[in-house]
């Protein structure tokens, strides 16, 4: 592998790690959501939490492409015991803007790889998405 993959899947071996802590986050808020908006909530969650579960897959595959070892760790999540539906929302928005940053810097490092260039691109505007979409849901002054 050369240096440049190194870099390049030592950063995609983070945004595993952090795709893979987004799918118990958001399963553990599926969970833990109660009241009368429970169901659309809930089913949101796990779309969220599926959804890890295939960017995990994907950037591990671009992983192996590049020779390199997809990571088995997963980052940290944090039990806050918050579980009002507002504040997980909040947590939620801080999680995927720290996932926006972390894709976006692969994009320094993609130089003459077009594929990978793409990929990454899909993934932020995917993340830019996630997080205009949780702060519509935040808006509750309508």
């Amino acid at each position: 592998m050369t240096d440049k993959n190194k870099v390049v899947v030592d950063l995609l071996n983070e945004i595993i790690e952090m795709e893979i802590s987004g799918v118990v986050r958001y399963l553990h808020y599926a969970l833990m959501v109660k009241g009368p908006n429970r169901i659309p909530i809930v089913k949101w969650f796990h779309d969220q939490a599926n959804e890890g579960y295939q960017h995990a897959s994907i950037i591990g595959e671009k992983v192996t492409a590049l020779g390199g070892h997809p990571t088995l760790r997963v980052s940290a999540v944090p039990e806050t015991k918050t579980h009002k539906v507002l504040d997980i929302l909040k947590e939620s928005l801080e999680f995927e803007e720290a996932a926006l940053e972390k894709y976006k810097s692969v994009l320094k490092h993609c130089h003459d790889d077009v594929a990978l260039e793409e990929l990454i691109r899909s993934m932020v505007r995917m993340e830019t998405e996630h997080i205009e979409e949780v702060i519509k849901m935040l808006d509750t002054t309508h």
